[in-house]
């Protein structure tokens, strides 16, 4: 089954490579992506399918891509095109530092360590977090943070186990225990977002971007906080980390409709039109394989984690997965901003990419980029 919905989705990300060479997909409401240039915060997700595509295939043709990607991206960051913001892991981890993992190459490895350091460079040393969107002075976003960060903060960690400088991964464990403390809820919902006195880093209060109200919960942020949590756990070994995870799983799977797929959240009234958001299952979906991978095998929660996989995936592949159609994605039925009107039932390329890395680590024990993996 697993097999099957790979070769597919290989199939289609060659053909969108082979279709739009050199750019990259956007959100449309049009059950297709508009392909443009690199100056969003999605695009590395592009690269991470063509890395994934070249680990099951071996097909050079693949690696060729994604190295053009990585070209492209250097020029980003060259520039500084587009990045006052914090999604520096999601552009630089799946495309540089996959590079780096998957090939050794050393020029990939040092622009994820470029990357990194612009990452960093947004810690904000007065009121204490890694600021989320905008400039340093930004009226708008000044003291903002979001639980999105925490997918971001695996290349902090990595560059200090790479370089042996503790620096990035004391600023990837203060943003990680700020969100902890802030971001989860105590009925172990979350905020969205989360905002602080630029000066003395005291707390604000939470609300929203994207979720249905301030109060409710954004599907796709619990699930950020389900598999950035589980990562974060891994690289520090900090318990408290695998704890959030956990009960943040628990209340995402405790209140997922009959088809185990999550709408856009958890709050929002439920009617024939209401969106759902398969990218949130998928990044559900590997945060899950995250955490079996991590927990001991006498763990008394693998059970139920082990189930809320395998439900989860069998939908997505079954109801949700574009197998055997003409399509640009890879999932039906995303969503991005829905409050905004962008991006309703539609293709998500980083649910794409989560979808795919869920199947490899089914398939093939391949977990994606967010870390080294360890020798064979």
């Amino acid at each position: 089954m697993w097999r099957g919905a790979i070769e597919d989705a290989i199939g289609k990300i060659r053909k969108n490579l082979e279709v739009h060479p050199g750019t990259f997909p956007h959100i449309t409401n049009e059950k297709r992506y508009e392909w443009s240039a690199n100056e969003d915060w999605i695009e590395g997700f592009h690269t991470g399918l063509a890395w994934l595509s070249y680990e099951y295939s071996r097909d050079s043709f693949f690696r060729e891509q994604a190295e053009g990607h990585i070209a492209d991206f250097k020029k980003r960051l060259e520039a500084k095109i587009c990045l006052e913001h914090h999604d520096i892991g999601f552009l630089y981890g799946l495309s540089a530092l996959a590079g780096w993992i998957v090939e050794k190459d050393e020029s990939a490895r040092e622009l994820a360590l470029q990357a990194a350091d612009h990452l960093v460079g947004r810690w904000r040393e007065q009121g204490g977090y890694l600021q989320a969107w905008g400039p340093e002075n930004d009226e708008k976003n000044g003291g903002r943070i979001i639980i999105d960060c925490l997918l971001n903060l695996p290349l902090l960690y990595w560059a200090s186990e790479i370089t042996g400088l503790p620096k990035y991964a004391e600023v990837a464990y203060k943003q990680a225990e700020l969100s902890r403390r802030y971001l989860v809820r105590g009925d172990d919902s979350s905020y969205h977002t989360f905002y602080f006195n630029t000066e003395t880093g005291e707390p604000l209060g939470g609300g929203t971007h994207q979720g249905y109200t301030v109060g409710s919960t954004w599907t796709r942020g619990q699930a950020w906080g389900i598999y950035g949590f589980s990562l974060s756990f891994r690289y520090t070994n900090d318990p408290v980390f695998l704890q959030t995870a956990k009960r943040l799983l628990r209340y995402f799977l405790d209140h997922l409709p009959e088809d185990h797929v999550a709408y856009w959240d958890f709050n929002v009234p439920i009617e024939a039109n209401t969106s759902r958001d398969s990218s949130a299952s998928a990044i559900t979906a590997c945060g899950m394989l995250e955490l079996l991978d991590l927990l001991p095998e006498e763990d008394g929660d693998r059970g139920w984690i082990q189930q809320g996989v395998v439900r989860t995936m069998h939908s997505l592949v079954n109801k949700y997965a574009t197998i055997g159609e003409e399509a640009e994605g890879l999932l039906k039925h995303g969503s991005y901003h829905v409050r905004g009107n962008n991006g309703l039932d539609d293709y998500m390329i980083w649910g794409d990419y989560y979808y795919l890395e869920a199947l490899m680590r089914l398939e093939r024990g391949i977990p994606g980029y967010w870390y080294e993996r360890k020798a064979e």
